[in-house]
């Protein structure tokens, strides 16, 4: 089962884990931030409103006529013009006679009577309403009640005092600077979402890098990791350097063990063989047959043990065109009495193989020695890269392989003809040291007439061909 996208990358972990911090901390910050200026704006209009009030109240008279003035009239200029969205109202509450609101405005009401509601605050005390405006507007009012001793000898009368304020001299600040404030954390979000993209790839890099030195490493370019990498990584580098360096010395300790054995083992073969060949009996052709035996096994567990450890030899490269000249070179002259013409197709200098020399020469020179026996005089060799992969083509002119046999031929000691001389092993052989490298081998019809052998094997640069194709 795949892992999840995210989970499975580390980019994309890192990115969505800031990313939602960046997105989480403007979006508190912006709230934050506005709701602290929308409380400053609110107090400082209602600071406002309240000053204008307290001024209302100083400078409230009784003129000779008995009605209620100012002494001075007040300062902001806003309450001389018209419907400005600042106002000022005393009515006149005084009792036993009929009340007269609206018996003093400010110019900037006009014609306009602010219509509170009767709630008798007590002498001094300040309440706050909201109230219908001039121009359809929505107003914030606070107003205070308070009794003035016209003269001694006459009771006190009672006024209430009004200040209002349109409430957009409250909103449209705090509509502005939200706008102003998001912009501004829009634009730090995306200066933070770029940082944080550069900082992802600056710091997976040496990520990269090491992917790199893997796959200069699997296609044989180089030996080891190499490379500059920071101090995270570089134990791991050296760690897996050494995991190399141990698997070499092992692989290197199993072929000089496999040789050493072989070598072992063909003394006594050899001896064993001798004695049998100077006698004529049913002991002597038993033990020579058993000999015999015993020598295919030998040569084809050898060879398997050896291609299975240098499979999994990493940067092994060996370029093919110059293995099959040399290979051609030694067919040319083990066969010299059949009078064969060899024919090598141009290779490419890129063709190269992504495996040990010696198993290279032990897979093309069965094949071609193969085809030599079989070949009635001429054999053709090509190479080309294939989807990634490698695969080389053997062609002779010989009689061939009935395809019903072929399957049967690439089993171990299998021989289609026993007339021709060798041990049934070299097919076989070749199938498995392919299979070792993951490639393979298959048989097919040539256009020479004879058979065609297609063998499949990793390229440097490329990757696996799996199965070998015309």
């Amino acid at each position: 089962m795949r892992p999840v996208a995210w989970r499975g990358s580390l980019r994309i972990r890192l990115l969505v884990g800031t990313l939602f911090w960046i997105v989480a901390s403007v979006v508190v910050a912006g709230w934050s931030l506005g709701g602290l200026f929308r409380q400053h704006v609110a107090a400082q209009f209602h600071a406002e409103l309240k000053t204008h009030l307290d001024q209302l109240t100083a400078h409230l008279t009784i003129d000779e006529q008995g009605r209620p003035a100012l002494s001075v009239p007040l300062s902001d200029p806003r309450l001389e013009r018209p419907y400005s969205g600042l106002y000022w109202q005393i009515d006149d509450l005084a009792t036993g006679a009929a009340a007269t609101p609206g018996r003093l405005r400010s110019r900037s009401l006009w014609d306009y009577v602010l219509a509170a509601p009767v709630d008798a605050p007590a002498d001094g005390e300040v309440h706050r309403h909201r109230l219908d405006g001039p121009a359809g507007t929505r107003l914030e009012v606070i107003e205070r009640s308070i009794q003035v001793d016209e003269r001694p000898e006459t009771a006190a009368r009672e006024f209430r005092l009004i200040v209002a304020a349109d409430e957009h001299l409250m909103i449209d600040p705090a509509t502005r600077f939200d706008s102003a404030l998001w912009l501004a954390l829009g634009l730090l979000a995306g200066g933070l979402v770029i940082a944080a993209l550069v900082q992802v790839r600056v710091g997976l890099a040496p990520l990269h890098e090491l992917r790199a030195a893997l796959g200069d490493l699997r296609s044989g370019q180089a030996p080891r990791l190499e490379g500059d990498f920071p101090a995270e990584i570089a134990p791991l580098v050296d760690d897996f350097n050494g995991v190399l360096a141990q698997n070499a010395e092992v692989v290197e300790r199993a072929r000089t063990q496999a040789g050493n054995l072989a070598h072992a083992l063909k003394t006594p073969l050899a001896i064993l063989g001798n004695a049998a060949a100077g006698r004529d009996d049913e002991l002597a052709r038993l033990v020579a047959t058993q000999v015999d035996a015993a020598r295919k096994q030998v040569h084809y567990h050898l060879a398997r043990a050896q291609a299975a450890a240098a499979g999994r030899l990493a940067g092994a490269r060996t370029a093919v065109g110059p293995v099959l000249e040399g290979l051609l070179r030694a067919m040319r002259r083990i066969h010299a009495g059949r009078d064969l013409e060899l024919v090598l197709h141009p290779i490419s200098p890129d063709l190269v193989f992504r495996g040990e020399e010696q198993d290279l020469q032990e897979m093309l020179g069965n094949l071609l020695d193969n085809a030599c026996k079989w070949a009635a005089g001429r054999v053709e060799i090509a190479a080309r890269l294939d989807t990634g992969g490698l695969t080389i083509a053997i062609d002779d002119d010989g009689q061939g392989i009935a395809a019903g046999q072929r399957d049967a031929v690439l089993r171990r000691g299998v021989r289609a003809d026993q007339q021709v001389p060798g041990s049934g092993l070299g097919l076989s052989i070749v199938g498995d040291l392919a299979q070792v490298y993951g490639g393979g081998l298959r048989l097919a019809d040539s256009p020479l007439g004879g058979l065609r052998a297609l063998l499949s094997l990793p390229a440097a640069n490329g990757t696996t061909s799996g199965s070998p194709g015309k």
